[in-house]
Formats: C-alpha cells, structure tokens, sequence
C-alpha cells in the first residue's frame, strides 16, 4: 500500500463519518481515528458499498404501492411500543450480516442468552474486511432481527436487547 493509497483512505474515513477505521494486510497494520467519540459504535470500520443502495430505493416504492397500507400502520405503533423498554443495536456499516465467525463455528449469540459490554455479537463483511460488532450494553438478547448472511444497511437494526 502506498502513501498516495492512505491518504486517499484518510480522506474516505473521515468523509464517511467512521471514528475509528483497522486496517490489516499481510505487512501493514493502519488505525484511523477521526476523533469524532459521538458515534455510540465500538467497531465502526469501512463503509463503502454503494451497490446496496439501489435496493433501499427500489424496496421504497413497492411499500407505497400496497394496498393496505394504513390498516398496517396502527399496528406499527403498537409494536414500536413494545419494543421501546429495549435497546436496539444497529449496525455500524454496510456490508454482509453474519452471525457466527465461520461456517463450521457455533453462534456468536441466540435468543434468550445473556451478553455482556464487549461480548461480540456478529461480524459484518464489508468489502473483504469482517469486522467483529460488539455489545456497547450489557442485557438479554430478545430479538434478532436480520437473517445470517444477509446483507444489512448503515444504522439497520440487527438485535434487540433487554437491558433489565
């Protein structure tokens, strides 16, 4: 990797709005910190993949076109207030949502089980790089909401935890 290369990586990340970005080949290691400690992610990395934001648009209108959309919406409130006494971890790029470290190795995490701050959760692929996503709170995993190898949106929410 050459000079012209990082720089060009520097300029991405902090365009991006990542706070942190590792980056390791065979014979470099590179950590970019922005400085921006806003961001609630531990683990946020490298966030390019425009080609997943075509299907956001295309999924826009299909919802739109659904006849029964205002039967559907009153239920939505009900669920959304259910689910307000939990915290929802949201991915922190975009990329492939996995839920074990490989093929052959147990979950990181099921229903019911209890995490703790640090425990990780799932590992997100994103542009060749798997990036560990861990807990920022301690809790009951209650729900989990993306299916494994499934692709996921920034701030998509992926599990939902009960802090209690």
């Amino acid at each position: 990797m050459d000079i012209k290369e990082i720089q060009n990586l520097i300029k991405f990340v902090a365009k991006s709005g990542a706070s942190e970005v590792k980056l390791e080949m065979d014979d470099v290691k590179i950590t970019i910190r922005t400085g921006s400690d806003s961001d609630k992610n531990p683990s946020v990395q490298y966030a390019p993949v425009p080609a997943q934001i075509p299907q956001q648009v295309v999924a826009a209108p299909a919802a739109e076109t659904a006849g029964p959309a205002p039967a559907a919406e009153p239920a939505a409130p009900a669920k959304a207030a259910d689910d307000s006494k939990y915290i929802t971890i949201k991915s922190p790029i975009i990329g492939t949502f996995y839920r074990k470290p490989a093929p052959d190795k147990p979950l990181f995490v099921e229903v019911g089980q209890t995490i703790a701050e640090g425990d990780v959760l799932c590992i997100i692929e994103a542009m060749k790089l798997f990036n560990e996503i861990e807990s920022e709170v301690s809790g009951k995993v209650v729900k989990i909401l993306v299916d494994d190898s499934s692709p996921v949106e920034f701030d998509q929410p992926l599990f939902l935890v009960d802090p209690s």
